[in-house]
């Protein structure tokens, strides 16, 4: 029986076991997904010690890891893929040739996602991240690679310089973030135009469900696409704020569902049913 779990904190609201059972049940393998809690650094230090320790002893078989784990788990790993390697997160930790591996599919299900929502553009399109931790990585990597030109905004201008400069994707040309507080004056004087803005940000989660990371006396980028990695609630103060301006908007279900089909695959090596996932949360 494949025992899988999710890594994080606080999990109270996680739909992962939903999405994984549905799925589970659908690809008709036997198996588990159970939450592990464990708090921030150093007050649970000796928490995520214990579950390496029971990942090691083979008492479970993969894990994912969320918010505020994705590079806490680094030192406790044998590898990383290339993609983990470049953000420096994990979300996916799976076992190959005897050594646990950390992988990041959040930056493949942004992409997924955000392809799905929105339609090309001729010109170099630019972005707007708010947020610079391990969910932020993933989602200026991708936009990076895919040729955006990304701006970074932080509470802390020294957070968003270390993620701006530790990206390097490579590919067609080569691309680097911007930092930026995350201010009023600062966004005010973005370049325009912004096509895409993310919300990376732990703001808007539950149970902060009135908070926005976007400063309320600034107004949007006209014709921007608004997309919130939040998806609980379905609809957030941002997202909110974005469409009373006209915008259109998204919230990160389709990135939920995407990372977790990947991640999925890892462990149980089997092409995985999407719809059944999306069922899953939409019922």
């Amino acid at each position: 029986m494949l025992s899988l779990g999710l890594l994080g904190y606080p999990l109270l609201h996680s739909l992962s076991p939903r999405l994984h059972g549905s799925a589970m049940h659908s690809l008709g393998l036997n198996g588990e997904y159970r939450l592990y809690p464990v708090p921030p650094l150093p007050g649970g230090a000796s928490q995520l010690a214990d579950i390496f320790l029971r990942l090691r002893a083979g008492e479970i078989d993969g894990l994912n890891v969320t918010i505020p784990h994705k590079q806490t788990v680094l030192p406790y790993l044998d590898a990383l893929t290339e993609t983990a390697q470049s953000i420096g997160a994990v979300n996916t930790i799976y076992h190959l040739d005897g050594r646990w591996i950390g992988d990041n599919t959040d930056a493949a299900g942004f992409q997924s996602d955000l392809a799905r929502l929105l339609p090309g553009t001729s010109r170099q399109p630019q972005a707007l991240v708010l947020g610079a931790g391990g969910a932020a990585r993933a989602v200026v990597y991708s936009l990076l690679a895919a040729g955006w030109q990304v701006t970074v905004a932080a509470r802390r201008l020294e957070q968003a310089q270390s993620l701006a400069n530790s990206l390097t994707p490579t590919g067609k040309g080569r691309f680097f973030a911007r930092p930026i507080l995350l201010e009023a004056a600062a966004i005010r004087h973005l370049p325009a135009p912004v096509d895409l803005i993310v919300n990376a940000s732990s703001a808007g989660m539950l149970p902060e469900v009135e908070s926005s990371p976007w400063p309320s006396d600034v107004p949007f980028p006209a014709g921007a696409f608004v997309y919130d990695l939040v998806y609980k609630p379905p609809e957030t103060a941002f997202i909110r704020q974005a469409r009373a301006a006209g915008l259109s908007a998204a919230n990160g279900l389709g990135m939920l569902v995407e990372q977790a089909a990947l991640a999925l695959e890892r462990w149980s090596g089997l092409p995985v049913p999407r719809q059944a996932m999306w069922q899953a949360v939409r019922s």
